[in-house]
């Protein structure tokens, strides 16, 4: 490297400190949300360009020479050699579900430092390694899943705990992915209809590319101009009160509505709406991410919450729990997330045409996603503190209003009734979930660019699509992994089950699958309390304990591969995050705090049923302390059995390194890629 480059690098590293410092002493005054924005760009600069190259060329030792399965086992369905740039977009759109969006608008209660800082060390240090090394497994092993991994090299009751595991975690997550669309789009016909438009379009531009008669460039342009045209045409919905009233839709009817979208897109052969859903998806996630963050250089915005707020104890408005564990586990997806295993080793392993891919998409997706997760909570932290709680805070009007400027962030109902009207929508309380939060800071950023009066509702409902197709994205190639994560268990019963050629096993697992995240999502639907604060805790909890179990599998190829010396880069984060979940997990089930502890919690809400005179109200609180009773032993189901992955993994490290067992990996046997193939990538 020359001397320039050298200097270039040292200051792009001295810029990166000097703005974290800045954040960090902050106290009292007025921070810009620009110095964010620096912070983020300086450590994806210098993760991506060192870390990743080093990872990619000393640790794993990408091999170009060497057929990839997308190559050797093309069948036109599930494994498909696809454009590096369509499979970037699907990974990322995959990939970056509601955790980079509304994780960190959930943690911003805590202030902004601390979801900052975990967001930059957690994705660059962690969240990379993980996803990265992962990919790479499974592009070695035929695109096998993390459960198969686990069984062959770690151990076979390993596996199948870990089968059994990731199953099981898989449909809380996606049951909460699916929860968090349809608390955004609830009684909104605009964002309904926004979303609606997206999925003819998506089929359209799949077909047409099927065909090969149709270049991506058209495919592309007809797919943009569509998506312009869902969120334009929304806001004339009120001129047709017929029209409007099919996507004027409550809760309990966009849940099914999703469950019966995640089903056809598990079914459908993955040209036909996965890969250009989320290719179409990508353009916009990044175009606006890239937008977000020209509007903080442009606009400047002042980050109003303080950077440290009197929450950090656990007495929070939004979601109770001191900031650590919890900052760590609300904020998954933006910087270590265990559900990106489930992608790196379930669609897009089947789609990569070259092993030095697996850089740009394994690690470069998820630092692009750090990018994301910054964006949010800049637009979280724009906002008014007042307005920023009210809108997450559950109870009437009043009792919200009250509640919220009880603890010195002042606000009226009349300010959130303005809101309201400003937006677009009848209201603004009760619309916890994280993701309509997002929308607003979002849109008063974009808004302040036009002097138009429907700016700010255009741009609201525009980040409401943003985010439902951040988040369907995630709950389709979710559902789809599932399936094959599903059909690895039914083998073991019934061997056709496991077939993933036969329509009526994929049929079978789909409907199984879609029908088990399914419940969790109209439990947390017709939960009276909310269901996000009871089942976003879960979900973060259970996707953590995911990337303990991938994490594992790193450590375990390494020393295989040799190279125990480099064991450090998933044994680091691997011990951080096991101190995480464990403590996380002890408290959402054992806390005396009812507000915190499932046991607890459901212990208050017997006692309140048991004053009540009206039995229909009391039923319904009983049946609900019984639903948080089952949280309760599902969490302690997932500690007890990722402890077991832990343990039984630990003793296979000690084994291998002291000789007592024989190294043997499972890879694939190699095979070079042919010239012909070559000339075709």
């Amino acid at each position: 490297m020359s001397t320039w480059k050298k200097l270039l690098w040292f200051a792009v590293a001295a810029l990166g400190t000097w703005a974290i410092a800045i954040l960090a002493l902050s106290r009292g005054e007025h921070v810009s949300a620009l110095w964010i924005v620096i912070a983020g760009f300086c450590a994806l600069s210098i993760s991506y360009r060192f870390y990743s190259k080093w990872l990619a060329t000393k640790v794993l030792v990408l091999n170009e020479e060497r057929a990839t399965p997308a190559v050797l086992r093309n069948d036109n369905k599930d494994y498909v050699p696809t454009n590096r740039w369509m499979v970037f977009g699907h990974h990322f759109a995959a990939i970056a579900g509601p955790g980079p969006l509304v994780g960190p608008v959930l943690a911003a209660q805590f202030g902004f430092l601390p979801g900052t800082l975990w967001i930059l060390i957690g994705a660059t240090l962690g969240g990379g390694v993980h996803d990265m090394i992962v990919l790479f497994a499974s592009i070695r092993r035929g695109g096998k899943t993390l459960g198969q991994m686990v069984k062959e090299e770690i151990g076979r009751g390993v596996g199948l705990l870990a089968l059994v595991s990731v199953l099981a975690i898989m449909i809380i997550l996606l049951a909460v992915l699916a929860l968090v669309v349809v608390q955004a789009l609830a009684q909104s016909p605009w964002g309904v209809f926004t979303i609606a438009v997206t999925i003819p379009i998506a089929l359209i531009m799949g077909i047409a590319l099927r065909t090969g008669k149709v270049s991506v460039l058209a495919v592309t342009i007809f797919g943009l101009l569509g998506l312009a045209f869902g969120v334009w045409g929304g806001q004339f919905l009120g001129h047709f009160p017929a029209i409007e009233a099919w996507f004027h839709q409550d809760q309990k009817w966009l849940a099914w509505a999703i469950m019966i979208y995640g089903l056809a897109a598990s079914i459908l052969p993955v040209w036909m709406l996965l890969t250009p859903r989320d290719y179409l998806s990508t353009f916009l996630k990044l175009g606006t991410v890239a937008l977000l963050a020209v509007a903080v250089v442009l606009i400047n915005p002042t980050l109003q919450m303080p950077a440290i707020t009197k929450f950090i104890d656990g007495s929070g408005l939004v979601f109770a729990g001191p900031v650590f564990p919890f900052v760590c586990i609300t904020i998954a997806c933006g910087a270590v997330s265990g559900f990106h295993s489930l992608i790196a080793s379930g669609t897009t392993p089947k789609m990569i045409r070259r092993e030095s891919r697996i850089r740009s998409i394994g690690y470069g997706a998820m630092v692009t996603e750090m990018m994301v997760a910054l964006m949010a909570m800049i637009a979280a932290c724009v906002l008014e503190p007042g307005e920023y709680f009210a809108i997450n805070t559950k109870g009437t009007p009043t009792e919200v209003v009250a509640k919220v400027s009880a603890v010195g962030f002042p606000v009226t109902e009349q300010e959130m009734r303005t809101l309201a009207t400003d937006l677009g929508e009848s209201t603004m309380f009760n619309r916890a979930g994280g993701a309509p939060t997002f929308a607003v800071g979002m849109a008063h950023m974009f808004a302040r660019v036009s002097a138009k009066p429907t700016a700010l509702a255009l741009w609201y409902h525009f980040a409401i699509m943003f985010e439902a197709l951040f988040i369907l994205t995630t709950i389709d190639a979710g559902t789809r992994v599932g399936r094959f994560l599903l059909q690895d268990v039914l083998g073991q019963v019934w061997r056709p089950l496991g077939n993933t050629r036969s329509w009526s096993a994929n049929f079978l697992a789909s409907f199984l699958l879609v029908a088990a995240w399914g419940w969790f999502l109209y439990q947390g639907v017709i939960d009276p309390l909310g269901g996000i604060n009871s089942l976003w805790p879960l979900f973060g909890i259970a996707n953590q304990l995911l990337s303990v179990i991938a994490l594992c599998l790193g450590t375990t190829l390494l020393i295989k591969m040799h190279k125990a010396k480099y064991m450090f880069v998933t044994l680091v984060p691997l011990g951080f995050m096991c101190a995480v979940t464990f403590s996380a997990g002890y408290l959402k089930v054992f806390s005396s705090d009812p507000r915190l502890g499932f046991l607890s919690g459901a212990r208050s809400i017997l006692d309140q049923a048991s004053t009540l005179s009206d039995a229909v109200k009391a039923a319904e609180l009983t049946r609900q302390a019984g639903v948080w009773r089952f949280d309760a032993l599902v969490a302690v189901f997932f500690l007890v059995l990722v402890a077991a992955i832990v343990l039984g993994s630990a003793r296979q490290w000690w084994q291998l390194i002291r000789g007592r067992k024989r190294m043997v990996l499972h890879e694939n046997e190699f095979v070079p890629i042919t010239p012909a193939q070559l000339a075709q990538f």
